[in-house]
């Protein structure tokens, strides 16, 4: 398999974290288990250089695996830097994964393909051979490979569109957007392999707040604190008043692991979601408003007209806590705090660079002139 070696030079989109606390202790117990119930197993976890991988692979290492990572490194190597001498990497498209990337795996988890609605409808074929085909086949060659265990993130996006409510893991979702879509196919392809041995768990998380050394600033929390700093204002499309399920990329990460551990008669074929709590748009933007107001600098609220497409949904947590004993812990106030000790006040090179927003990232590496920066889909 093709092994980088580690690469120079700081991209603006990172920033450097020394005892980093979203990578060690969360703030509160969330009930993942002090250490893992087997060392030294060797976990495939393909897309680990992105924003859930860069917090998820050091966690793993502290818990004593093995890890090798399956990234074709679009945005970069150097978010892993503070790992990656620890770790085995395999630079390669998900679509097309060498062989040998499966050698001696105990395990797999699978963050890999295009990761929110704007990517996916940007370029739906892509879309659709990631994160369906692609994880379908993950899925069949961990059956081949007598791998047993794999973990897939799915998203809580799939409830968008059902009727008000609360919705848990059994509402009859019917997703229409190509994101949601493509991750309802790999849900259902994988789970069709629990009958050849497979035990899958599927991880539907929720819109994920909070700091990575691989950053974004195109979700929601995210978003609104790059506002807040850059321009002072905040925009409330529609009020606000739409709802989202959200959790902390600690927590989602913590719940990935919990759910490799988890003995398989808990676990086999089933779907959980990953909710710290739900949200409207409009508390968001107060919690992260007040957060950088007592910093001392001024923010604004702006209700601004709804555009086209909204999502607005909500989801219900419980059965990750009933099954695993699992509850994400750290609130949107305790990682937008976070954020701010870690971020420079109005840091352009870090706020506005492009690795930073998937969609503009990916435009710009097929090599598409960027348009004016659109107001987020909320």
């Amino acid at each position: 398999m093709a092994v980088r070696a580690r690469s120079g030079g700081k991209l603006p989109c990172t920033v450097d974290a020394p005892n980093d606390p979203v990578n060690g202790a969360a703030s509160r117990p969330n009930g993942l288990a002090a250490e893992a119930p087997r060392t030294g197993e060797l976990i495939l976890v393909a897309g680990g250089a992105g924003y859930i991988g860069c917090v998820l692979v050091p966690r793993l290492l502290a818990r004593g695996y093995r890890v090798r990572v399956l990234d074709r490194l679009l945005f970069g190597e150097q978010p892993m830097a503070d790992f990656r001498d620890r770790i085995e990497l395999v630079e390669a498209d998900v679509r097309a994964v060498p062989p040998d990337a499966f050698d001696d795996v105990d395990g797999v988890i699978n963050l890999s393909g295009l990761s929110n609605d704007p990517t996916a409808e940007y370029d739906p074929e892509a879309n659709w051979q990631m994160n369906a085909i692609a994880s379908e086949a993950l899925g069949e060659e961990c059956v081949r490979r007598d791998i047993k265990r794999l973990v897939f993130a799915s998203s809580c996006s799939l409830y968008d569109g059902l009727p008000p409510g609360i919705h848990g893991e059994d509402a009859p979702v019917q997703p229409h957007a190509a994101y949601a879509t493509s991750k309802r196919y790999a849900e259902q392809a994988l789970m069709r392999l629990t009958s050849e041995g497979l035990c899958p768990v599927i991880l539907r998380n929720g819109t994920v707040y909070g700091f990575s050394p691989r950053m974004r600033f195109d979700l929601v929390v995210n978003t609104f604190v790059k506002d807040a700093l850059l321009a002072g204002h905040l925009q409330l499309h529609g009020g606000g008043w739409m709802w989202r399920p959200l959790v902390d990329i600690g927590d989602c990460a913590d719940a990935m692991i919990a759910a490799y551990e988890a003995p398989a008669d808990l676990v086999a074929g089933e779907i959980f979601n990953v909710v710290h709590s739900n949200y409207q748009i409009r508390e968001l933007a107060m919690i992260v408003a007040g957060s950088v107001q007592l910093t001392g600098r001024a923010v604004a609220l702006e209700e601004v007209p709804q555009p086209t497409l909204t999502r607005n949904y909500e989801c219900a947590n419980a059965k990750l806590s009933t099954t695993l004993g699992f509850i994400p812990s750290r609130s949107v106030l305790e990682s937008v705090s976070d954020l701010l000790e870690r971020i420079a006040p109005g840091d352009p090179a870090l706020l506005n660079d492009p690795r930073c927003y998937n969609i503009r990232w990916l435009q710009l590496s097929n090599g598409v002139a960027l348009e004016p920066e659109s107001s987020p889909v909320l």
